[in-house]
């Protein structure tokens, strides 16, 4: 008997430290920045040339298209990322799918709504109807149809797609839906090759591609229904044959963005219930933060697979001014967004920051990232940029126009300021809590050193290192230049050319 209880303890220990572990490895705020769980990329990379990409290809589907940036070339492989821009026509559907890896999206312009869903969470939309029967018999209520909840995204959000979850995008608005997707190849959640694999529920991509410059090549792709036999699919699934082949996409020239004729009837609560569903799930969520941060027994942190998965928010808007980090009226604004305002974060190990420098001349602080790379997308307005590398060597150097993306290594040096009409760009970080480190302002490396190791690192006075240390010194982030130049010897006309090639 003793042995049987003490077996049946052990069990329970086990269970109890798994639950707690793994909870604690997704959702707990505390979480270190200094640790990435990536599998890295490959180890001879070069990075001494950098270039700015557009999409290399693009799909055209019914109701939209895909826009492919160069997964081949050695920038993207090395830093284990892979990039995506879908246009999504009104009364465009993105039919239902998962990926081998973990993404974010970031909703340029357009509005929508969409659907992620978790495994082993209830559907809690319900929609139902009263069957009325004769007299004399009681009532029956039967549900017409139920899933679980339905997002709304809009222009700026950021959407979390962690590995293996079914999602899909719908367009109910009346312009394009322009998103571009940013996937973590090297992700741990990724048991695969380091390639992006997208699982297909429904429709094919057997359509033709246009190869930027190129003639045009045909691009096959079916979804995972068509795989399996006929007979045994409809078995499975309790349907006829028919309703079979027809989930195995035979015959369906409509790509993967479809089009829905009458659109698409959703059920979802008024919009004042939303507000309030909103603000329960963030009170729920802040209070487990409080809740996991406290010293508690393990057996009260794991709080279930329905408190976790199923009741996280899985967007978030980056570029809402009131969640701005830093701000300067006559500069710019700065959003950051991490695992501590995201939860969701935890589980697809990326981050976002989102910048908006609002005049001409207007100059982000030099920094180096230090926890990740680092891709750079221009959503509006030019950037001149230069990029170091640890030779000192200029890797980048030249003018990021609307629609290019620019990938910044991990430590390297990078210098941003805005052109004439200011400059807006999304920045995506291969880290769930991202850092960086600044070269000036009020938490620049040289505030945190000793005068005197500056003047004598630089061979200047201790005035002249006071000065260094201190000129920036109450300003942070986006700030304006004090002293104008004629000149911008770093950034030469050849480097605008080479760069809007």
């Amino acid at each position: 008997m003793a042995t049987i209880a003490f077996s049946r303890l052990s069990i329970y220990f086990c269970v109890l430290l798994l639950c707690h572990g793994s909870m604690a490895q997704l959702f707990g705020p505390n979480v270190n920045p200094w640790h990435n769980p990536r599998q890295g990329g490959f180890r001879e990379c070069r990075f001494d040339r950098l270039q700015a990409f557009e999409p290399l290809r693009r799909v055209r589907s019914e109701a939209g298209v895909t826009e492919y940036f160069d997964e081949k070339n050695e920038q993207f492989q090395c830093t284990g990322t892979f990039v995506i821009r879908r246009v999504i026509e009104p009364q465009g559907l993105l039919v239902p799918r998962y990926s081998n890896t973990p993404g974010m999206v970031y909703i340029i312009q357009g509005r929508g709504s969409m659907g992620l869903t978790f495994p082993g969470c209830p559907a809690t939309y319900q929609q139902q109807f009263q069957q009325f029967l004769p007299e004399g018999q009681s009532q029956s209520q039967k549900f017409r149809d139920e899933h679980q909840k339905i997002h709304q995204f809009r222009q700026g959000d950021i959407v979390a797609l962690p590995a293996g979850v079914a999602h899909w995008f719908y367009n109910e608005g009346d312009a394009p839906v322009v998103a571009l997707y940013v996937f973590d190849l090297n992700n741990n959640a990724n048991q695969l090759e380091p390639r992006q694999k997208e699982f297909l529920l429904a429709g094919n991509n057997n359509r033709e591609q246009q190869m930027y410059g190129r003639s045009i090549e045909q691009h096959s792709g079916q979804n995972i229904f068509s795989g399996f036999n006929n007979e045994l699919l409809s078995e499975a699934l309790g349907v006829n044959a028919l309703v079979a082949k027809r989930l195995q996409g035979q015959n369906d020239q409509r790509g993967e963005i479809i089009r829905v004729k009458n659109g698409l009837k959703l059920l979802r609560p008024a919009f004042a219930q939303q507000q309030e569903q909103a603000q329960q799930q963030e009170q729920a969520q802040a209070q487990y933060q409080v809740q996991y941060s406290e010293e508690q027994q393990p057996s009260t942190r794991c709080n279930g697979l329905d408190e976790n998965f199923c009741t996280i928010k899985a967007r978030l808007n980056i570029e809402n001014p009131s969640r701005a980090d830093t701000y300067n009226p006559r500069a710019g604004r700065i959003t950051r967004l991490n695992s501590q305002k995201f939860p969701i974060l935890n589980l697809v190990q990326l981050s976002a920051t989102r910048v908006n420098l609002y005049q001409q001349n207007a100059i982000l602080s030099p920094f180096w990232n230090v926890n990740a790379h680092s891709l750079v997308y221009i959503v509006q307005g030019h950037a001149r940029v230069q990029v170091v590398s640890n030779l000192g060597k200029t890797v980048f150097n030249g003018v990021l126009r609307p629609g290019q993306l620019l990938i910044i290594p991990q430590h390297y040096a990078v210098l941003k300021k805005a052109e004439h009409e200011g400059c807006q760009y999304i920045s995506f970080k291969t880290n769930a809590n991202s850092m960086v480190s600044h070269l000036a302002g009020k938490n620049s490396i040289f505030r945190a050193m000793p005068v005197d190791v500056i003047a004598n690192a630089y061979r200047i006075s201790r005035e002249q290192a006071r000065s260094l240390k201190n000129n920036r010194g109450e300003e942070l982030g986006a700030f304006t230049p004090r002293y104008q130049q004629q000149t911008y010897p770093g950034f030469s006309n050849e480097s605008e050319n080479e760069a809007s090639e």
